[in-house]
């Protein structure tokens, strides 16, 4: 706790040496002022908890400093207590004294027991009143926090909801072909890519689980001396998909000699590989992603570089933090739950190592840093039924499907087909508007989540042309939330569904628009 300050007015210094000698304590810092401006002066330098004014003073006498002090927002509230050889009995002079505001008289002489009582239950006021202010600053401190926690829970919430949604999208969708035509030509084809994506939900569903699991301290790693490389292979064997899917050129660039770690390979290779994802994912197609491991000193160093989108400088230091995401989760294209780098930290934390993240700022790539302690040679051991649904045929509609996810474009495309539309797929919002131009479609299928130009921007750009403004426009978006919806009515749309659409919800839609 800080210094108590009094402060002691007089324009006598022996008066100040004797008061300063009666107060002083442990604790207590004693200003001194001469004369009413010094006084001023002193007061608003200092926070003062007790101000002992002589009245009769040249210039400035203590009334009229009581008074400026009165006027003023800093001192107004600083308790005065009067000191002075006139006549106190005098009911008109004391009056004048607690007008000016004064809390206290002190009669000269001074009786020490007195000063002291008085002076120390202002001390002790004020002490407590420092006590409440830290304790509200404490207070204060922890509701922003809660509610930056709250706030981060309802996003984390929500992002979850539509990155759940967006591989249960193509799921469902191949789910309902399957159901209607399960030989068909592309039936092969969409097996495997519902393969792919139940893969991929149950990676987010693991490093979500993973996350809570460490922080409840319930993973326990399987640790032996592992190899460097072998981490990497297998790491790189994971991410290879989803680097290759994008177009990325990996190179890896290893040491001769074999470097040794004692870790647990699976959980260190699946730290490796979420940094890799987080390359891919937030490099643009057909990227620089570079994988370098070396010996330095005591510690094993591992580098993944990218030419991607970057990391602002504010947000270096956050981006190991659980559920941060950087981008508005409209530009956010590749999405994710903001856990995959947390997990990271966690895990490469739990090895015994740090990770450290790196760029000169958006635009420019990123650059992630694991250093892990190494193992010296010496320390080596030697040594279903299907279902056949008939549903009702509509009236052919062209359709416009707009979804950046190819793969969800595609299955509401063959949907559509299955149930006697045709479609055409656009993956960008900015092409949208130029291809509809040209196809005419009389519905529009648009997704919400769109990179760079977001799906309500989208619709109110065909809102302004009058060849659209009368077409439905119908929301299909992973993110479905009350207010979702109201931006979405907002914007122009005529409907909102939220992925994943079951084929009967498109169809139930369809056939109000094809009567």
């Amino acid at each position: 706790m800080s210094q108590v300050s009094f402060l002691l007015v007089d324009d006598l210094e022996e008066n100040l040496i004797s008061l300063e000698a009666l107060l002083r304590r442990e604790g207590l810092n004693l200003l001194k002022a001469r004369s009413g401006d010094q006084a001023l002066e002193l007061l608003l330098e200092h926070d003062v908890a007790l101000a002992l004014i002589d009245v009769q003073m040249p210039g400035l006498n203590g009334f009229e400093l009581a008074e400026l002090m009165r006027g003023n927002e800093r001192t107004r509230r600083v308790p005065i207590i009067f000191v002075t050889a006139g006549n106190t009995a005098d009911s008109r002079w004391r009056f004048q004294g607690y007008e000016a505001g004064a809390v206290d008289f002190i009669q000269k002489p001074i009786e020490p027991d007195v000063l002291r009582s008085k002076a120390e239950v202002f001390f002790e006021l004020y002490q407590q009143r420092q006590q409440i202010a830290a304790q509200r600053d404490e207070l204060q401190l922890q509701a922003e926090a809660l509610k930056e926690a709250d706030r981060r829970k309802n996003e984390f919430l929500a992002t979850l909801a539509h990155e759940l949604r967006n591989p249960l999208a193509p799921l469902r969708n191949g789910l309902d072909i399957l159901k209607r035509n399960p030989n068909g030509e592309n039936a092969g084809e969409i097996r495997n890519m519902m393969d792919r994506q139940l893969v991929h939900l149950v990676r987010l569903i693991d490093d979500l689980l993973d996350v809570s699991r460490v922080s409840q301290g319930k993973i326990e790693l399987r640790k032996s001396p592992v190899r460097i490389d072998e981490i990497v292979n297998s790491a790189t064997e994971a991410s290879r998909p989803l680097i290759d899917g994008a177009g990325h050129a990996l190179t890896i660039d290893m040491p001769v000699e074999a470097q040794w770690v004692d870790g647990d390979q699976v959980r260190l290779s699946q730290a490796l590989s979420n940094l890799l994802n987080n390359a891919a994912k937030y490099t643009p197609p057909g990227g620089q992603i570079a994988l370098t491991a070396r010996a330095m000193g005591d510690q094993v160093v591992i580098r993944v570089t990218d030419n991607g989108v970057g990391i602002p400088e504010n947000m270096q230091a956050k981006v190991f933090q659980l559920f941060t995401q950087i981008d508005d989760h409209l530009q956010r294209s590749q999405g994710g739950l903001g856990i995959g780098l947390a997990l990271v930290r966690q895990l490469v934390e739990m090895h015994g190592g740090s990770v450290e993240a790196f760029s000169a700022g958006p635009g420019t790539g990123s650059r992630f840093t694991i250093s892990l302690p190494q193992v010296p040679a010496s320390e080596l051991p030697e040594t279903t039924e299907q279902l056949s649904t008939g549903l009702p045929s509509f009236r052919p509609l062209k359709v416009l499907v707009v979804d950046d996810n190819p793969i969800i474009a595609d299955t509401l495309g063959m949907m559509l087909e299955d149930i006697g539309h045709q479609f055409e797929a656009v993956h960008d919002g900015r092409e949208a508007l130029d291809a509809a131009r040209h196809y005419h479609p009389d519905v529009i299928l648009l997704d919400i989540g769109l990179p760079g130009m977001n799906g309500y921007e989208v619709c109110r750009a065909f809102r302004s042309e009058a060849e659209f403004l009368t077409t439905p426009i119908i929301a299909q978006t992973g993110w479905g939330q009350d207010r979702d919806k109201e931006l979405a009515t907002e914007a122009g749309f005529n409907f909102h569904l939220t992925k994943p659409v079951p084929l009967e919800q498109l169809q139930k839609v369809f056939s109000t628009l094809s009567n």
